[in-house]
């Protein structure tokens, strides 16, 4: 039935078993994806979008190295939003709402056009290891899968527990059944466990809403896109989102089921994620709010389908529909399901190193919620380096990590691994030091070389990045050295309520004020006139523009990120025994001893470290 032995075993079919598969197999290993259903492929488990704060950077990344989300957000988007267009461009952030169906179906028909890729649908109840290695995997039926690597991708499937109100039942999600028996292997091997949980909210008919008593939102004007290939087009139409409120009246309705409520009276003991709290929670730890937004989303372009985004729930179904009627717009709302809360297992990551690779067992890799994180995104692109790392290994070739000023994916993976989580991890622009160099419009510059290098990235791909980068960079230059006289400039800067010039001087220094834009800038003849004589396309002007205005953020996040280099290239012996250091805090002894960083700057990460311990650290190596 099977390859003797496959390169790569990626268990699971979520966001981050399919960038797994996908990326083995484009650089060349025999891969297997092993899922539980091949029908929920790449299944929007919850919110039916991509993209959002941090997360749309990282889409954005994933795409720049060669994975498939970037373009299925693409083919299967049904409104497009830049968020954070009142900021800078560091906090931009795009976003797209997806049709559920026709997302997953996409993924499926790439997975099914690459090469080396096998599929197969059962169960993995075991993995197989010998002397400390790993060999492959073991089926429900009792089937034994050979593998050089196995990359561990299971989401929320591990010894799942559905909760809605008093009841529970075993389950990885709505109408599918729990993985068992990965836990108990893995804890015999020595690996430590935890339990997680995270919420839904209901789904409800469309057709049963009154979207007058609500606000629209729309996309915008002008949409743009995920992938930096132009394999996919912008959309020409859109669907809308709605905005309602909750109520007072809503809010007691909730609180008298309080006491049903599985996360109030201890039957979940296990942590939620943070940022994207239950209604419930809301409620009771904003006691002082007395309405919170919903936002109201479709699942497609033709389904009557609708996620009611803000109302994630555990609480009994009776509560959950009385409540959502008192909402402005649902007083005749219909259910296709009630929302429901999910306990997992999940592994803390600091028993991974940056490769995804565990520690205790070689060749097997962790990705996704297993690891504690939440959210598409953060799972795919952990999938992503799990499957590239995966697949270097097996072809004896050199590992691939991302630091954490070239990648959102490298903050979190760092993040992870060195500090650990207790609570679902979510990625936001505030956890990256150097946001400014991380940039949505950027992640081709930053990732398509070494995707290149890799194998993933095409040559056409790879001549397409450098023609923008070259143009952007000429046109840059164009304005260091063009100077304008105040005769032509000054009637832009009046209009603009800008100060005036009294004497010629170079477009650098003009455009670099804060309320002048590229359009302000087009109305100078030279600068049209070079636009129009190069072709210069959207995507090289917006990149023009965000290098002259934040030339000096940018400058100086290079040259904080050249100091942390030269941190990460003090390399820490892998035997280093920091029991030794007397001179260091007991609490960085113990946790320096735990994670066992690679470098000093990776252990001056490390929560409880202090830099008086990095110091003693660096006298100690004969720094």
């Amino acid at each position: 039935m099977f390859e003797k032995e496959y390169d790569v075993i990626v268990v699971g079919g979520g966001h981050a078993g399919s960038e797994a598969a996908a990326a083995a197999a484009n650089m060349g290993s025999k891969t297997l994806l092993v899922t539980m259903n091949l029908q929920n492929i790449a299944q929007m488990s919850c919110n039916p979008a991509m993209g959002g704060i941090a997360k749309g950077q990282i889409v954005r990344e994933i795409d720049a190295m060669g994975g498939y989300s970037g373009i299925v957000s693409d083919t299967s988007a049904i409104q497009f939003k830049m968020l954070n267009k009142s900021k800078g461009p560091a906090m931009w952030s795009p976003r797209v709402q997806s049709d559920r169906m026709r997302f997953a179906e996409d993924w499926r028909m790439m997975l099914e056009q690459t090469e080396n890729l096998d599929f197969y649908q059962e169960m993995v109840s075991g993995i197989l290891s010998e002397n400390g290695k790993i060999t492959g995997v073991r089926t429900s039926l009792g089937l034994e899968i050979k593998g050089k690597s196995v990359v561990l991708t299971n989401g929320t499937f591990l010894n799942g527990l559905i909760h809605i109100g008093e009841k529970n039942f075993g389950g990885g999600r709505s109408g599918e059944r729990a993985a068992t028996g990965i836990t108990a292997d893995l804890v015999n091997l020595g690996f430590e466990s935890g339990r997680m949980k995270t919420g839904t909210p209901p789904r409800v008919d469309g057709r049963s809403l009154d979207f007058s008593k609500m606000v629209e939102q729309p996309g915008d004007d002008i949409p743009a896109k995920f992938s930096y290939l132009d394999v996919t087009k912008p959309l020409t139409k859109q669907r809308s989102c709605h905005m309602t409120y909750t109520s007072p009246e809503v809010h007691n309705l909730l609180k008298e089921g309080f006491d049903r409520s599985p996360m109030f009276n201890g039957r979940i003991e296990s942590v939620g994620p943070r940022y994207c709290p239950s209604i419930e929670d809301k409620i009771n730890r904003f006691a002082d709010k007395d309405r919170h937004q919903l936002f109201v989303e479709p699942e497609g372009w033709n389904t009557v389908e609708y996620y009611v985004n803000g109302f994630s729930t555990s609480l009994p179904e009776d509560v959950q529909y009385r409540a959502l009627k008192s909402v402005a717009g649902f007083e005749n709302v219909k259910f296709f399901r009630p929302g429901y809360a999910i306990e997992y297992d999940y592994f803390p990551p600091t028993q991974l190193q940056h490769t995804l690779e565990t520690k205790l067992v070689e060749g097997l890799y962790f990705a996704g919620q297993i690891n504690g994180t939440t959210g598409y995104e953060e799972a795919a692109c952990q999938g992503l380096m799990a499957g590239i790392n995966a697949a270097l290994k097996v072809q004896e070739k050199e590992e691939f990590v991302l630091s954490r000023d070239e990648a959102y994916i490298g903050v979190l993976i760092d993040d992870l691994i060195t500090k650990g989580t207790e609570e679902p991890y979510r990625m936001f622009t505030s956890r990256a030091e150097y946001r400014t160099l991380l940039r949505q419009d950027n992640a081709d510059f930053r990732l398509t070389e070494k995707s290149y290098q890799l194998g993933l990235a095409s040559a056409k791909r790879m001549a397409r990045m450098e023609s923008k980068k070259d143009s952007a960079d000429a046109f840059v230059s164009f304005f260091r050295e063009t100077s304008v006289n105040p005769e032509e400039i000054n009637p832009v800067l009046e209009a603009n309520n800008s100060a005036s010039v009294k004497q010629s001087g170079k477009m650098f220094k003009i455009f670099a004020r804060p309320n002048m834009t590229m359009e302000d800038m087009r109305k100078i003849e030279s600068v049209e006139k070079y636009i129009q004589e190069h072709q210069l396309d959207h995507e090289v002007l917006e990149q023009t523009e965000i290098q002259v205005k934040y030339a000096g953020y940018i400058e100086k996040e290079k040259n904080n990120a050249d100091k942390l280099h030269r941190l990460e290239n003090l390399k820490i012996p892998s035997d280093f025994d920091y029991m030794k250091l007397k001179s260091m805090s007991m609490e960085a002894r113990e946790k320096l001893n735990k994670i066992q960083p690679k470098t000093v700057s990776q252990a001056s990460r490390v929560s409880g470290v202090s830099p008086a311990d990095i110091s003693v650290l660096l006298v100690y190596m004969g720094r």
